[in-house]
Order: C-alpha cells, then sequence, then structure tokens
C-alpha cells in the first residue's frame, strides 16, 4: 500500500473516478466527511459502491473509515457495509490496541453473519488522534491479527491537545508534539507487523512540499503516505516505489548471501554487508514486487 486516497462515502461524483485515480487504496470515508444527517444515506451509496467496484479488474484495494469507537455510528457502520465485502477497515480514533481488538471481534461476527471469509476484513489504525493512544502505543503490537497498516494523524491530535498549530512557521516542518507522533506510529507499525504509513500532507496544492515529506517519510522507513486529492497520488507513488538503483542494490545483496549462505557477513564493493543489510535488502524486494502488482 504506497497510496491511500480518501473519498467521501457519500460523493457518488467523486466515487466514480476512484478507480482512474491510480491509487492502492481507497479510503471512503463514513467519519469526518460526512455529516451525521448522512450517515444513513452514505452507508448506502458505500455498500453499493464496494458491491460493484469488487468485480473491476485491476481495481484498488478498497477500505472504508467508520466512525469511532465512542460514537453511536460505528456498529451501523459495519452492519451497513460489511455484506458488501469491502477489503479493510479504517479505525479513526482508537484509544489503544483494545479498540483494535474490539473492532476485530466485531469483524468475526460480522463476517460469519455475511458468510465471508474469517478474517478476510483487514484493519487500518490511526493511531494517534487521542493523547491516550499516544500513552498506549505498545498495545497496538499482538492487539489483532487483523492490523495490516497503523497511519497517524495530526489535525485531530491538534484539537485534542489544543495545539496552535502543528508546522514550524515554513509551514512543512512538524512541530515536537507531532513529530514524536510520527516517530511513535512509525516503531509501533514495524513492531506489530503491521505496514507504517505517513499521514497527508494537506495542501493538496503543494506538490514541492508533498514530495519533500513523502520522500522523508519513505527515507525513515515508512511504507506508503494517505492522500485527500488525486493529484497527490502521481507522486506518492513514485516516492514509495523502490528506484532501479535500489532494487539492483538489494538483489546483490541476497545474490552474495545465497552464494555464501553459512556467511555472517560479506563483502560487496569494498563495503561488510551483514544480516542486517539482507533483511532490508528482501523487504525493499517485497515492496517491489508489490509495487509492480499495483502498476
Amino acid at each position: 500500500m504506497r497510496s491511500l486516497l480518501f473519498i467521501p462515502a457519500d460523493d457518488e461524483k467523486k466515487l466514480s473516478k476512484g478507480t482512474q485515480t491510480g491509487a492502492d487504496v481507497l479510503l471512503l470515508d463514513l467519519e469526518d466527511a460526512v455529516a451525521p444527517s448522512r450517515k444513513g444515506d452514505a452507508r448506502k451509496i458505500c455498500a453499493d459502491y464496494l458491491a460493484r467496484t469488487r468485480e473491476v479488474q485491476g481495481r484498488p484495494r478498497l477500505f472504508v473509515r467508520i466512525n469511532a469507537l465512542d460514537t453511536p455510528y460505528w456498529a451501523d457502520d459495519l452492519a451497513g457495509i460489511v455484506k458488501a465485502q469491502p477489503d479493510g477497515i479504517m479505525l479513526p480514533k482508537p484509544r489503544g490496541g483494545g479498540d483494535v481488538h474490539t473492532l476485530s471481534v466485531a469483524l468475526d461476527h460480522a463476517e460469519q453473519g455475511a458468510g465471508i471469509a474469517s478474517g478476510s476484513i483487514r484493519i487500518i489504525a490511526i493511531a494517534t488522534e487521542t493523547a491516550i493512544s499516544l500513552l498506549n502505543m505498545p498495545s497496538y503490537v499482538g492487539a489483532s491479527a487483523r492490523l495490516e497498516g497503523l497511519t497517524w494523524g495530526a489535525e485531530d491530535l491538534s484539537a485534542a491537545v489544543g495545539a496552535r498549530t502543528n508546522r514550524e512557521a515554513d509551514g512543512r516542518t512538524w512541530t515536537s508534539p507531532f513529530m514524536l507522533a510520527r516517530n511513535l506510529c512509525l516503531m509501533t507499525g514495524v513492531a506489530a507487523g503491521a505496514q507504517p504509513i505517513d499521514t497527508v500532507f494537506v495542501n493538496f496544492r503543494d506538490a514541492e512540499g508533498l514530495r519533500a515529506e513523502a520522500s522523508t517519510a519513505a527515507r525513515d522507513g515508512f511504507t506508503g503516505k494517505m492522500a485527500i486529492h488525486p493529484n497527490q497520488v502521481a507522486i506518492i507513488n513514485e516516492v514509495f516505489t523502490p528506484t532501479e538503483a535500489e532494487t539492483a542494490e538489494a538483489e546483490e545483496i541476497i545474490a552474495a548471501f545465497r552464494a555464501q549462505p553459512d556467511a555472517g557477513v560479506v563483502g560487496i564493493r569494498g563495503k561488510m554487508i551483514d544480516k542486517a543489510h539482507l533483511a532490508l535488502a528482501e523487504r525493499l524486494m517485497s515492496r517491489a514486487a508489490a509495487a509492480r502488482r499495483q502498476g
């Protein structure tokens, strides 16, 4: 999952263009993008879209952002969309891994009732939108076998802590509290065996800023980034796709260890390469293969 594009779940015009955006994942939003009075209609539109789009050849993966577990909406969200078989659920504003577990159990029952294979619906959690979640980050490790991705959000966290801004004066650099949230998401995602996914870049007209932020995220270990506008997708896909030079180097490292299976360290081009480099090379090749499948 390199690019994950938000689309309001009740906006049929935007939904109709979703499969042409090039995004790896469409995040159909039943939460912030939908007013309370529209929740019921949005569930029906979302379920119809899921049912139609599942059959599209080469389609993106389809995740639905439901409402938070402390709202009266989330159970109805699941009841309205699970039968249409989304690929996954995005969980907003969790308070810790316990909320991921609660959602996972609810999905167990929903899948059973819909006759869907158990565990087929995956979970991405937005792990930094509440202050208590930041204090509970280790609880996401082992919370559910469904947890495929962990991402973070700055806007709701700003509101939660009362921050006047989450960016420095340059408009691009995160302030200290939000850099902490970002870094905890990265480390926790890796520890949980989930993909660490970078947050949105809200100024969708600033392509240069998006590229810079995505490049820094990819450098640090994030494997993808969320988007709020289709124009952001191509840049995100490019940045999070391993380059030919990177894959060539990874292939060289893997080949060297295959040629010397008992070696703990090998020499390549005058550098000593150990098993940590091998693990990194294997992860990079896995990401490259996924990018080729996604196109």
